[in-house]
Protein backbone atom coordinates (compact mmCIF):
# COMPACT_ATOMS: atom_id res chain seq x y z
CA UNK A 1 0.00 0.00 0.00
CA UNK A 2 1.15 3.28 -1.03
CA UNK A 3 1.59 6.67 1.27
CA UNK A 4 -0.81 9.43 0.52
CA UNK A 5 1.60 12.11 -1.40
CA UNK A 6 2.24 15.07 1.40
CA UNK A 7 0.41 18.27 -0.13
CA UNK A 8 2.71 21.64 -0.33
CA UNK A 9 3.59 22.74 3.38
CA UNK A 10 0.74 24.90 4.76
CA UNK A 11 2.73 26.66 7.45
CA UNK A 12 1.96 30.39 7.93
CA UNK A 13 4.61 32.45 5.56
CA UNK A 14 5.18 35.60 8.32
CA UNK A 15 7.82 37.63 6.87
CA UNK A 16 10.92 38.24 8.72
CA UNK A 17 10.91 42.02 9.05
CA UNK A 18 12.76 44.76 10.89
CA UNK A 19 9.45 46.05 12.53
CA UNK A 20 9.32 42.47 13.91
CA UNK A 21 12.21 43.03 16.30
CA UNK A 22 11.24 46.65 16.97
CA UNK A 23 7.56 45.21 18.28
CA UNK A 24 9.02 42.33 19.96
CA UNK A 25 11.69 44.72 21.90
CA UNK A 26 9.35 47.73 22.86
CA UNK A 27 6.39 45.44 24.14
CA UNK A 28 8.24 42.07 25.65
CA UNK A 29 11.22 43.48 26.82
CA UNK A 30 9.74 47.17 27.83
CA UNK A 31 11.99 47.77 30.84
CA UNK A 32 15.45 46.70 28.99
CA UNK A 33 17.43 50.04 28.54
CA UNK A 34 19.70 51.87 26.49
CA UNK A 35 22.07 53.82 28.15
CA UNK A 36 24.17 56.33 26.52
CA UNK A 37 27.65 58.88 27.38
CA UNK A 38 27.21 62.01 27.61
CA UNK A 39 29.77 64.97 28.93
CA UNK A 40 28.03 64.66 32.68
CA UNK A 41 27.42 60.98 32.60
CA UNK A 42 25.01 59.02 31.17
CA UNK A 43 21.37 59.36 30.16
CA UNK A 44 19.17 55.91 29.89
CA UNK A 45 15.61 55.07 28.27
CA UNK A 46 13.87 51.98 28.26
CA UNK A 47 13.36 49.60 24.78
CA UNK A 48 9.55 50.97 24.95
CA UNK A 49 10.53 54.46 24.99
CA UNK A 50 12.55 54.24 22.38
CA UNK A 51 9.92 52.23 20.44
CA UNK A 52 7.91 55.48 20.82
CA UNK A 53 10.41 57.61 19.87
CA UNK A 54 10.54 55.44 16.54
CA UNK A 55 7.34 55.55 15.76
CA UNK A 56 7.54 59.50 16.30
CA UNK A 57 10.55 59.69 13.86
CA UNK A 58 8.49 57.55 10.93
CA UNK A 59 5.56 60.09 11.24
CA UNK A 60 8.34 62.85 11.21
CA UNK A 61 9.98 61.28 8.25
CA UNK A 62 6.73 60.85 6.33
CA UNK A 63 5.70 64.24 6.60
CA UNK A 64 9.39 65.20 5.05
CA UNK A 65 8.05 63.00 2.32
CA UNK A 66 10.10 59.59 2.64
CA UNK A 67 8.77 56.58 0.88
CA UNK A 68 9.42 53.45 0.89
CA UNK A 69 13.19 52.59 -0.42
CA UNK A 70 14.16 56.10 0.17
CA UNK A 71 17.39 56.33 1.86
CA UNK A 72 17.98 58.20 4.55
CA UNK A 73 21.66 57.98 5.96
CA UNK A 74 23.39 59.03 9.64
CA UNK A 75 25.96 60.49 10.24
CA UNK A 76 26.63 59.94 14.24
CA UNK A 77 28.18 58.39 17.16
CA UNK A 78 26.73 55.47 18.53
CA UNK A 79 23.38 56.20 20.54
CA UNK A 80 20.18 56.21 21.57
CA UNK A 81 18.98 58.50 18.76
CA UNK A 82 21.07 56.77 16.21
CA UNK A 83 19.32 53.31 17.69
CA UNK A 84 15.92 54.81 16.92
CA UNK A 85 16.94 55.92 13.34
CA UNK A 86 17.70 52.17 12.76
CA UNK A 87 14.64 50.66 14.00
CA UNK A 88 12.16 53.66 12.65
CA UNK A 89 13.61 54.18 9.16
CA UNK A 90 13.75 50.07 7.81
CA UNK A 91 10.65 49.41 9.91
CA UNK A 92 8.50 52.33 7.75
CA UNK A 93 10.02 50.57 4.20
CA UNK A 94 12.91 53.45 3.94
CA UNK A 95 16.52 52.61 3.76
CA UNK A 96 18.67 53.29 6.77
CA UNK A 97 22.58 54.53 5.67
CA UNK A 98 25.26 54.96 8.43
CA UNK A 99 27.64 57.16 6.89
CA UNK A 100 31.35 56.34 7.82
CA UNK A 101 32.23 59.38 9.62
CA UNK A 102 36.15 58.39 9.44
CA UNK A 103 36.35 58.26 5.62
CA UNK A 104 37.57 61.52 3.56
CA UNK A 105 35.24 63.82 2.74
CA UNK A 106 35.53 62.96 -1.04
CA UNK A 107 34.66 59.64 -0.05
CA UNK A 108 31.63 60.39 1.83
CA UNK A 109 30.35 62.70 -0.75
CA UNK A 110 30.93 59.96 -3.63
CA UNK A 111 28.72 57.41 -1.05
CA UNK A 112 26.31 60.39 -0.23
CA UNK A 113 25.73 60.81 -4.07
CA UNK A 114 25.91 56.97 -5.08
CA UNK A 115 23.44 55.82 -2.47
CA UNK A 116 21.18 59.31 -3.25
CA UNK A 117 20.66 59.91 -0.10
CA UNK A 118 17.50 62.47 0.79
CA UNK A 119 17.62 62.78 4.53
CA UNK A 120 20.77 63.07 6.82
CA UNK A 121 20.38 62.92 10.39
CA UNK A 122 23.48 64.22 12.32
CA UNK A 123 24.97 64.37 15.72
CA UNK A 124 25.37 68.48 16.88
CA UNK A 125 28.78 67.60 17.89
CA UNK A 126 29.66 66.18 13.71
CA UNK A 127 27.50 69.58 12.47
CA UNK A 128 30.35 71.66 11.50
CA UNK A 129 31.78 68.56 9.94
CA UNK A 130 29.21 67.24 7.80
CA UNK A 131 27.98 71.15 7.04
CA UNK A 132 31.26 71.09 4.74
CA UNK A 133 29.94 68.08 2.99
CA UNK A 134 26.58 69.20 2.14
CA UNK A 135 27.47 71.30 -1.33
CA UNK A 136 28.33 68.14 -2.76
CA UNK A 137 25.58 66.28 -1.54
CA UNK A 138 22.65 67.44 -4.08
CA UNK A 139 20.26 64.75 -3.02
CA UNK A 140 19.90 65.55 0.25
CA UNK A 141 16.56 67.60 1.06
CA UNK A 142 16.82 67.42 5.12
CA UNK A 143 19.04 67.21 7.56
CA UNK A 144 18.17 66.67 10.90
CA UNK A 145 20.07 67.80 13.62
CA UNK A 146 19.84 65.79 16.88
CA UNK A 147 21.66 67.48 20.21
CA UNK A 148 22.96 70.63 20.78
CA UNK A 149 24.95 72.02 18.02
CA UNK A 150 26.52 75.74 17.15
CA UNK A 151 24.47 78.44 14.73
CA UNK A 152 27.50 78.74 12.90
CA UNK A 153 27.71 75.21 12.16
CA UNK A 154 24.48 75.27 10.33
CA UNK A 155 25.31 74.33 6.30
CA UNK A 156 24.40 76.93 3.44
CA UNK A 157 22.41 75.55 0.84
CA UNK A 158 19.14 74.51 -0.04
CA UNK A 159 18.52 71.21 2.65
CA UNK A 160 16.00 71.96 4.78
CA UNK A 161 17.67 71.77 8.69
CA UNK A 162 15.37 70.72 11.46
CA UNK A 163 16.12 70.06 15.34
CA UNK A 164 15.61 66.48 16.45
CA UNK A 165 13.65 66.60 19.59
CA UNK A 166 11.50 69.44 18.29
CA UNK A 167 10.41 67.10 15.02
CA UNK A 168 9.13 64.63 17.30
CA UNK A 169 7.21 66.97 19.51
CA UNK A 170 3.78 66.64 19.90
CA UNK A 171 3.90 63.29 17.05
CA UNK A 172 1.62 59.95 17.49
CA UNK A 173 3.89 57.78 19.49
CA UNK A 174 2.62 54.57 17.38
CA UNK A 175 2.67 54.09 13.67
CA UNK A 176 0.56 52.00 11.46
CA UNK A 177 4.14 49.78 10.37
CA UNK A 178 3.71 48.48 6.73
CA UNK A 179 3.50 44.85 5.90
CA UNK A 180 6.63 44.35 3.69
CA UNK A 181 8.43 42.21 1.68
CA UNK A 182 11.24 40.36 3.70
CA UNK A 183 13.61 40.42 0.74
CA UNK A 184 13.22 44.30 0.42
CA UNK A 185 15.78 46.55 1.35
CA UNK A 186 16.38 47.87 4.84
CA UNK A 187 19.55 48.84 5.32
CA UNK A 188 23.11 49.37 3.72
CA UNK A 189 26.35 49.91 4.00
CA UNK A 190 29.73 50.71 2.16
CA UNK A 191 32.85 48.88 2.12
CA UNK A 192 35.91 51.64 3.17
CA UNK A 193 37.37 52.06 -0.27
CA UNK A 194 40.58 50.69 0.59
CA UNK A 195 41.10 49.86 -3.00
CA UNK A 196 38.91 52.06 -5.50
CA UNK A 197 35.71 53.65 -4.47
CA UNK A 198 33.33 52.59 -1.81
CA UNK A 199 31.32 50.11 -2.66
CA UNK A 200 27.86 49.50 -1.31
CA UNK A 201 26.58 46.80 0.45
CA UNK A 202 22.49 46.69 0.92
CA UNK A 203 21.05 44.53 3.44
CA UNK A 204 17.08 42.56 3.08
CA UNK A 205 14.69 42.78 6.31
CA UNK A 206 15.35 38.86 5.91
CA UNK A 207 19.16 38.75 6.01
CA UNK A 208 19.47 41.49 9.16
CA UNK A 209 16.73 39.24 10.98
CA UNK A 210 18.26 35.67 10.54
CA UNK A 211 21.83 37.68 11.30
CA UNK A 212 20.03 38.70 14.44
CA UNK A 213 19.36 34.92 15.46
CA UNK A 214 22.58 34.25 13.80
CA UNK A 215 24.54 35.84 16.18
CA UNK A 216 22.76 35.27 19.41
CA UNK A 217 23.25 31.78 19.38
CA UNK A 218 24.65 30.23 22.43
CA UNK A 219 28.13 29.25 20.35
CA UNK A 220 28.43 32.83 18.78
CA UNK A 221 28.09 35.65 21.21
CA UNK A 222 25.30 33.99 23.09
CA UNK A 223 23.04 37.27 23.68
CA UNK A 224 20.05 37.53 25.93
CA UNK A 225 17.66 39.45 28.19
CA UNK A 226 20.31 39.08 30.91
CA UNK A 227 22.81 40.72 29.15
CA UNK A 228 24.01 44.43 28.83
CA UNK A 229 26.13 45.11 25.65
CA UNK A 230 28.73 47.58 25.16
CA UNK A 231 28.60 48.63 21.53
CA UNK A 232 31.67 50.22 21.24
CA UNK A 233 32.09 49.13 17.68
CA UNK A 234 30.62 51.98 15.45
CA UNK A 235 27.20 51.76 13.59
CA UNK A 236 28.18 52.94 10.30
CA UNK A 237 30.53 49.84 10.38
CA UNK A 238 28.65 47.32 9.18
CA UNK A 239 25.76 48.77 11.29
CA UNK A 240 28.10 47.80 14.45
CA UNK A 241 28.00 44.01 13.53
CA UNK A 242 24.27 43.54 14.18
CA UNK A 243 24.08 44.22 17.98
CA UNK A 244 21.46 46.72 17.88
CA UNK A 245 18.99 44.33 16.04
CA UNK A 246 19.89 41.49 18.06
CA UNK A 247 19.27 43.64 21.29
CA UNK A 248 15.63 44.31 20.45
CA UNK A 249 15.73 40.06 19.08
CA UNK A 250 16.74 39.07 22.62
CA UNK A 251 16.09 42.16 25.50
CA UNK A 252 19.60 42.69 25.89
CA UNK A 253 19.98 46.64 27.22
CA UNK A 254 22.86 48.52 25.51
CA UNK A 255 25.50 50.61 26.48
CA UNK A 256 26.59 53.70 23.65
CA UNK A 257 29.30 54.91 24.50
CA UNK A 258 28.29 58.15 21.88
CA UNK A 259 31.90 59.97 20.99
CA UNK A 260 33.56 58.83 24.41
CA UNK A 261 36.08 56.58 22.85
CA UNK A 262 39.49 57.38 24.64
CA UNK A 263 40.63 55.11 27.34
CA UNK A 264 39.96 57.12 30.04
CA UNK A 265 36.38 58.17 29.45
CA UNK A 266 35.70 54.45 28.26
CA UNK A 267 36.46 53.25 31.39
CA UNK A 268 34.18 55.95 33.56
CA UNK A 269 31.79 54.56 31.39
CA UNK A 270 32.26 50.67 31.68
CA UNK A 271 31.96 51.49 35.48
CA UNK A 272 28.74 54.05 35.36
CA UNK A 273 26.95 51.58 32.47
CA UNK A 274 28.40 47.99 33.89
CA UNK A 275 27.94 46.31 30.65
CA UNK A 276 28.33 42.18 30.62
CA UNK A 277 29.70 41.76 27.17
CA UNK A 278 30.98 44.47 24.44
CA UNK A 279 32.53 44.97 21.22
CA UNK A 280 35.18 46.61 19.62
CA UNK A 281 38.19 46.63 17.64
CA UNK A 282 41.66 45.25 18.63
CA UNK A 283 43.07 49.05 19.02
CA UNK A 284 40.41 50.05 21.38
CA UNK A 285 40.71 46.91 23.35
CA UNK A 286 44.37 47.38 23.55
CA UNK A 287 44.11 51.08 24.82
CA UNK A 288 41.22 50.16 27.92
CA UNK A 289 43.68 47.37 28.81
CA UNK A 290 46.99 49.88 28.92
CA UNK A 291 44.76 52.08 30.38
CA UNK A 292 43.33 49.76 33.27
CA UNK A 293 46.42 48.21 34.21
CA UNK A 294 48.05 51.79 34.54
CA UNK A 295 45.10 52.96 36.85
CA UNK A 296 44.14 49.97 38.78
CA UNK A 297 41.11 51.88 40.13
CA UNK A 298 39.39 51.78 37.18
CA UNK A 299 36.54 49.72 37.30
CA UNK A 300 35.52 47.28 34.40
CA UNK A 301 34.46 43.83 36.66
CA UNK A 302 31.03 44.18 35.04
CA UNK A 303 32.65 42.27 31.67
CA UNK A 304 32.48 39.10 31.41
CA UNK A 305 33.63 38.82 27.69
CA UNK A 306 34.49 40.37 25.00
CA UNK A 307 34.36 39.96 21.08
CA UNK A 308 37.24 41.77 19.02
CA UNK A 309 37.07 42.20 14.94
CA UNK A 310 37.74 44.36 12.60
CA UNK A 311 41.56 43.40 12.05
CA UNK A 312 43.53 40.63 13.89
CA UNK A 313 44.09 40.60 17.40
CA UNK A 314 47.57 39.87 18.93
CA UNK A 315 46.98 36.94 20.91
CA UNK A 316 49.46 39.03 23.88
CA UNK A 317 46.24 40.98 23.98
CA UNK A 318 44.10 38.42 24.54
CA UNK A 319 46.43 37.11 27.41
CA UNK A 320 46.03 40.12 29.05
CA UNK A 321 42.75 40.55 29.28
CA UNK A 322 42.24 37.17 30.81
CA UNK A 323 44.94 36.93 32.96
CA UNK A 324 45.36 40.42 34.30
CA UNK A 325 41.59 42.13 33.65
CA UNK A 326 39.16 38.60 34.18
CA UNK A 327 37.68 39.55 30.57
CA UNK A 328 37.45 36.82 27.86
CA UNK A 329 38.76 38.03 24.59
CA UNK A 330 36.85 36.15 21.92
CA UNK A 331 37.87 36.51 18.29
CA UNK A 332 35.35 37.17 15.27
CA UNK A 333 35.52 37.69 12.05
CA UNK A 334 33.53 38.74 9.22
CA UNK A 335 33.25 41.74 6.41
CA UNK A 336 30.51 44.22 5.49
CA UNK A 337 29.72 42.05 2.53
CA UNK A 338 28.49 39.84 5.51
CA UNK A 339 26.34 41.59 7.48
CA UNK A 340 28.85 40.69 8.86
CA UNK A 341 29.68 37.88 10.91
CA UNK A 342 31.69 34.93 9.70
CA UNK A 343 33.05 32.68 12.61
CA UNK A 344 33.54 33.29 16.16
CA UNK A 345 36.08 31.62 18.27
CA UNK A 346 34.44 29.89 21.16
CA UNK A 347 36.75 26.93 22.35
CA UNK A 348 34.27 23.56 21.85
CA UNK A 349 33.13 21.45 24.72
CA UNK A 350 36.07 19.89 26.43
CA UNK A 351 38.80 22.06 25.29
CA UNK A 352 40.85 23.10 28.05
CA UNK A 353 44.05 25.03 28.76
CA UNK A 354 46.63 25.22 25.70
CA UNK A 355 44.05 23.36 23.93
CA UNK A 356 41.30 25.86 24.07
CA UNK A 357 43.89 28.46 23.16
CA UNK A 358 44.19 27.05 19.83
CA UNK A 359 41.44 27.81 19.81
CA UNK A 360 40.95 30.94 20.24
CA UNK A 361 43.50 32.27 18.52
CA UNK A 362 41.79 31.24 15.36
CA UNK A 363 38.89 33.10 13.79
CA UNK A 364 36.81 30.70 14.72
CA UNK A 365 33.92 28.56 13.65
CA UNK A 366 31.45 29.36 10.99
CA UNK A 367 27.60 29.12 12.67
CA UNK A 368 25.48 27.17 10.69
CA UNK A 369 24.30 29.37 7.89
CA UNK A 370 27.45 30.28 6.54
CA UNK A 371 29.23 28.11 4.22
CA UNK A 372 32.71 28.40 3.62
CA UNK A 373 35.11 27.16 1.38
CA UNK A 374 39.02 27.05 0.80
CA UNK A 375 40.34 27.76 -3.31
CA UNK A 376 43.38 26.79 -4.01
CA UNK A 377 45.66 28.58 -6.55
CA UNK A 378 44.77 26.16 -9.45
CA UNK A 379 41.40 27.09 -8.74
CA UNK A 380 40.23 23.55 -6.88
CA UNK A 381 38.63 23.32 -3.77
CA UNK A 382 41.27 22.40 -0.76
CA UNK A 383 40.31 20.23 1.82
CA UNK A 384 39.62 21.20 5.48
CA UNK A 385 42.49 19.61 7.18
CA UNK A 386 43.65 22.49 8.98
CA UNK A 387 46.99 22.27 6.60
CA UNK A 388 45.75 23.17 3.09
CA UNK A 389 46.16 26.92 2.52
CA UNK A 390 44.09 28.78 0.18
CA UNK A 391 41.66 31.50 0.01
CA UNK A 392 38.23 31.73 1.32
CA UNK A 393 34.53 32.13 -0.44
CA UNK A 394 31.34 32.24 1.61
CA UNK A 395 27.80 31.96 0.59
CA UNK A 396 24.50 32.59 2.75
CA UNK A 397 21.56 34.09 3.79
CA UNK A 398 23.01 36.99 5.31
CA UNK A 399 25.77 37.41 2.57
CA UNK A 400 25.55 39.64 -0.28
CA UNK A 401 25.54 38.48 -4.50
CA UNK A 402 26.59 41.56 -5.16
CA UNK A 403 26.80 45.13 -5.11
CA UNK A 404 25.17 47.96 -5.15
CA UNK A 405 24.99 49.49 -8.88
CA UNK A 406 28.82 47.97 -9.53
CA UNK A 407 29.42 44.83 -11.26
CA UNK A 408 32.66 43.58 -9.57
CA UNK A 409 32.77 39.86 -11.24
CA UNK A 410 35.95 39.55 -9.45
CA UNK A 411 34.62 39.33 -6.41
CA UNK A 412 31.88 36.91 -6.75
CA UNK A 413 32.64 33.23 -8.01
CA UNK A 414 30.32 30.86 -9.37
CA UNK A 415 27.54 32.17 -6.52
CA UNK A 416 30.02 32.41 -3.95
CA UNK A 417 31.68 35.70 -2.33
CA UNK A 418 35.68 35.99 -2.91
CA UNK A 419 36.77 36.72 0.44
CA UNK A 420 40.33 37.73 -0.59
CA UNK A 421 41.50 36.32 3.05
CA UNK A 422 43.57 33.07 3.12
CA UNK A 423 44.13 30.42 5.17
CA UNK A 424 43.24 26.81 6.83
CA UNK A 425 40.11 25.48 7.85
CA UNK A 426 40.28 22.65 10.58
CA UNK A 427 38.18 19.32 10.19
CA UNK A 428 35.80 20.30 12.83
CA UNK A 429 35.78 23.79 11.06
CA UNK A 430 37.61 26.54 12.84
CA UNK A 431 38.86 28.89 10.47
CA UNK A 432 42.44 30.46 10.51
CA UNK A 433 43.63 32.82 8.55
CA UNK A 434 46.96 33.53 7.36
CA UNK A 435 46.81 37.16 5.72
CA UNK A 436 45.22 39.03 3.44
CA UNK A 437 45.61 37.89 -0.37
CA UNK A 438 47.03 41.44 -1.05
CA UNK A 439 49.24 41.50 1.96
CA UNK A 440 50.66 37.81 1.45
CA UNK A 441 54.67 38.52 1.13
CA UNK A 442 56.14 36.34 -1.49
CA UNK A 443 59.59 35.50 -1.06
CA UNK A 444 61.55 33.78 -3.38
CA UNK A 445 58.39 31.49 -4.40
CA UNK A 446 57.58 30.64 -1.24
CA UNK A 447 54.74 33.25 1.34
CA UNK A 448 55.15 34.41 4.46
CA UNK A 449 52.26 35.78 6.81
CA UNK A 450 52.67 39.44 7.66
CA UNK A 451 50.14 38.47 10.45
CA UNK A 452 51.93 35.97 11.81
CA UNK A 453 54.85 38.19 12.44
CA UNK A 454 53.35 41.03 13.69
CA UNK A 455 51.63 38.83 16.50
CA UNK A 456 55.17 37.47 17.75
CA UNK A 457 56.33 41.12 17.63
CA UNK A 458 53.40 42.34 19.89
CA UNK A 459 53.96 40.07 22.11
CA UNK A 460 57.91 41.50 23.14
CA UNK A 461 56.98 43.40 26.22
CA UNK A 462 58.34 47.05 24.93
CA UNK A 463 55.92 46.78 21.62
CA UNK A 464 52.81 48.62 21.38
CA UNK A 465 52.21 48.14 18.02
CA UNK A 466 53.74 46.15 14.99
CA UNK A 467 52.71 46.20 11.02
CA UNK A 468 54.33 44.15 8.57
CA UNK A 469 54.03 44.85 4.97
CA UNK A 470 56.43 43.45 1.43
CA UNK A 471 58.61 45.43 0.22
CA UNK A 472 60.04 45.11 -2.81
CA UNK A 473 63.70 43.19 -3.08
CA UNK A 474 65.93 42.86 -6.28
CA UNK A 475 66.97 38.99 -5.60
CA UNK A 476 63.66 37.34 -3.89
CA UNK A 477 61.03 39.80 -5.09
CA UNK A 478 59.22 40.79 -1.84
CA UNK A 479 60.81 40.82 1.66
CA UNK A 480 58.90 41.46 4.37
CA UNK A 481 59.82 45.17 6.53
CA UNK A 482 58.80 45.04 9.99
CA UNK A 483 57.35 48.18 11.39
CA UNK A 484 56.92 49.04 15.03
CA UNK A 485 55.41 51.62 17.80
CA UNK A 486 57.71 51.34 21.07
CA UNK A 487 55.43 51.54 24.60
CA UNK A 488 55.95 54.91 26.40
CA UNK A 489 59.31 55.54 27.84
CA UNK A 490 60.96 52.12 26.38
CA UNK A 491 63.69 51.42 23.88
CA UNK A 492 64.60 48.48 22.13
CA UNK A 493 67.13 47.77 19.69
CA UNK A 494 66.27 45.77 15.97
CA UNK A 495 68.53 42.90 16.32
CA UNK A 496 66.85 42.08 19.81
CA UNK A 497 63.38 42.08 18.29
CA UNK A 498 64.87 40.20 14.75
CA UNK A 499 66.44 37.88 17.90
CA UNK A 500 62.77 37.68 19.36
CA UNK A 501 61.42 36.60 16.39
CA UNK A 502 64.34 33.70 15.94
CA UNK A 503 62.67 30.10 16.41
CA UNK A 504 58.93 31.50 16.22
CA UNK A 505 58.90 31.59 12.45
CA UNK A 506 61.74 30.41 10.05
CA UNK A 507 64.76 31.84 9.68
CA UNK A 508 64.34 33.09 6.21
CA UNK A 509 61.24 34.47 6.86
CA UNK A 510 62.84 37.01 9.48
CA UNK A 511 62.88 41.02 8.26
CA UNK A 512 66.08 42.37 7.50
CA UNK A 513 64.14 46.10 6.94
CA UNK A 514 62.95 47.66 10.29
CA UNK A 515 61.29 51.32 10.70
CA UNK A 516 60.28 52.92 14.01
CA UNK A 517 56.87 55.24 13.78
CA UNK A 518 54.73 56.70 15.93
CA UNK A 519 51.80 55.65 15.16
CA UNK A 520 50.92 52.98 12.49
CA UNK A 521 48.40 54.23 10.00
CA UNK A 522 44.96 53.02 9.89
CA UNK A 523 41.97 52.43 7.93
CA UNK A 524 38.71 54.39 8.81
CA UNK A 525 37.76 50.97 10.75
CA UNK A 526 40.89 50.79 12.91
CA UNK A 527 42.58 48.51 10.59
CA UNK A 528 46.32 48.86 9.85
CA UNK A 529 46.90 50.50 6.69
CA UNK A 530 48.94 48.69 4.85
CA UNK A 531 48.82 50.33 1.57
CA UNK A 532 49.56 53.58 3.55
CA UNK A 533 52.44 51.92 4.74
CA UNK A 534 53.92 50.85 1.39
CA UNK A 535 53.40 54.08 -0.40
CA UNK A 536 55.31 55.69 2.41
CA UNK A 537 58.38 53.39 2.16
CA UNK A 538 58.58 53.91 -1.57
CA UNK A 539 58.38 57.75 -1.71
CA UNK A 540 61.25 57.33 1.14
CA UNK A 541 59.41 58.87 4.24
CA UNK A 542 60.36 55.87 6.28
CA UNK A 543 63.74 56.08 8.12
CA UNK A 544 64.64 52.65 7.28
CA UNK A 545 67.29 50.36 8.95
CA UNK A 546 68.61 47.17 7.46
CA UNK A 547 69.59 44.32 9.63
CA UNK A 548 71.60 41.47 8.45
Amino acid sequence: MSSRPLVPSTMQNTQLLVRRLLENGARLHSDSEVITATDDGTRSASFARVGRNAARLAHALTDLGVRPGDRVATFMWNNQEHLEAYLAVPAMGAVIHPLNIRLFPEQLTYIAHHAEDTVVIVDGSLLKAFAALVPDMPTVRHIIVSGEAPASALPDGPAHVHDYGRLLENRPDSYDWPDLDENQAAGMCYTSGTTGNPKGVVYSHRSLYLHSLGISLPDVMDISARDRLLVIVPQFHAQAWGLPYAAFLTGASLAMPDRFLAPAPLAGFIAASRPTKGCGVPTVWQGLANHVLEHPEADVSSLQEAVVGGSSCPPSLMRTFEDSLGIRLLHVWGMTEMSPLGTLARPPEGAEGEDAWRYRLSQGRFPAPVEARLIGQDGAVLPWDGKSVGELEVRGPWITGSYYLDNDPEKFHDGWLRTGDVGMISADGFLTLTDRAKDVIKSGGEWISSVELENHLMAHPDVAEACVVGVPDDKWGERPLATVVLRDGRTVAYTELRGFLAGKVAAWQLPERWALVHEVPKTSVGKFDKKTLRRQYADGELKTDVIA
